[in-house]
């Protein structure tokens, strides 16, 4: 157990501890600034990964609602467009197509 600590104890010094870490060449100020700014951008990664994990049924439903109404969508105008044909070979009640190429075709 005590192999384990000091593992975890060697470790957090060697990011947090101001004389052993990387950032040990910059002055005071400017390392308190760097580990400012890396503190608050972990925080946030963090915080964003942990809160996805309480919405994540909703943004999979949401998804999966979204790909069901792109593919009911799709399969309705495909079996629509086979039996009615597309809007170039609609005919109108005189017999005359409804619609006319600009080349007269």
């Amino acid at each position: 157990m005590t192999q384990i600590a000091d593992a975890i104890r060697q470790s957090y010094n060697s990011v947090m501890s101001h004389r052993r870490n990387p950032l040990r060449g910059l002055d005071r100020t400017r390392r308190f600034q760097v580990m400012t700014l890396l503190s608050i951008m972990w925080t946030t990664i963090f915080s964003a990964t942990f809160g996805a994990w309480f919405y994540f049924g909703e943004l999979l439903i949401g998804h999966v609602l979204l790909l069901l109404g792109v593919i009911v969508t799709g399969v309705t105008f495909r079996v629509t467009e086979k039996k009615t044909g597309t809007y170039r070979n609609a005919t109108r009640e005189d017999g005359t197509p409804c619609y006319d190429d600009v080349w007269g075709a």
